[in-house]
């Protein structure tokens, strides 16, 4: 995996997870959310929210599903967060679900929007973690977690992107 100057001082080490782990964690996180009672609905937040989202949603028999659409990655390079879209709830019996907390970044902003949800993540870091309410995993703040969608022998570029010659669209 190539990573950036930026990218190799923060992480250190590398945690690979392969779809049978990921759908194992998500499944775990869904027996300990299934004990905390019955959820109006999950909302997800994008991307990396999507998996685990659809496997507790599955798993806790829940159809009413929901997005909060964020972006501060690109690739291991975390930037300014932008909110591209939002949902009209405070949250109350609503699981908000996320693959990972990292910096707390997001975190703390979704938690801004929606006080009431019980926010989930399958994997959190010390610096994300006090931003969360339940988590299966914690790994190291210098652990960089490489989930299958991003996995392979180098950092795989999105099919957008090899389509646009690796030009981003507007």
């Amino acid at each position: 995996m190539k990573q950036t100057d930026s990218a190799k001082a923060r992480y250190q080490k590398i945690y690979p997870v392969s779809w049978e782990q990921l759908h194992r964690d998500a499944r775990a996180l869904a027996w300990r959310l299934v004990e905390l009672g019955s959820w109006k609905g999950i909302i997800a937040i994008t991307r990396g929210g999507l998996v685990p989202a659809a496997v507790i949603a599955r798993e806790l028999e829940i159809r009413l599903i929901d997005t909060v659409c964020m972006a501060s990655y690109d690739r291991q390079s975390q930037g300014k967060l932008k909110v591209l879209k939002r949902v009209k709830t405070d949250g109350q019996n609503w699981l908000l679900i996320d693959d990972l907390v990292d910096t707390g970044q997001t975190a703390k902003a979704v938690r801004t929007m929606l006080p009431q949800a019980h926010f989930a993540t399958v994997y959190a870091k010390p610096a994300g973690r006090p931003v969360v309410d339940t988590f299966i995993t914690e790994v190291s703040q210098d652990t960089w977690i490489l989930f299958p969608w991003d996995s392979g022998a180098s950092f795989v570029e999105p099919i957008i992107s090899l389509q646009n010659n690796g030009k981003k669209s507007p």
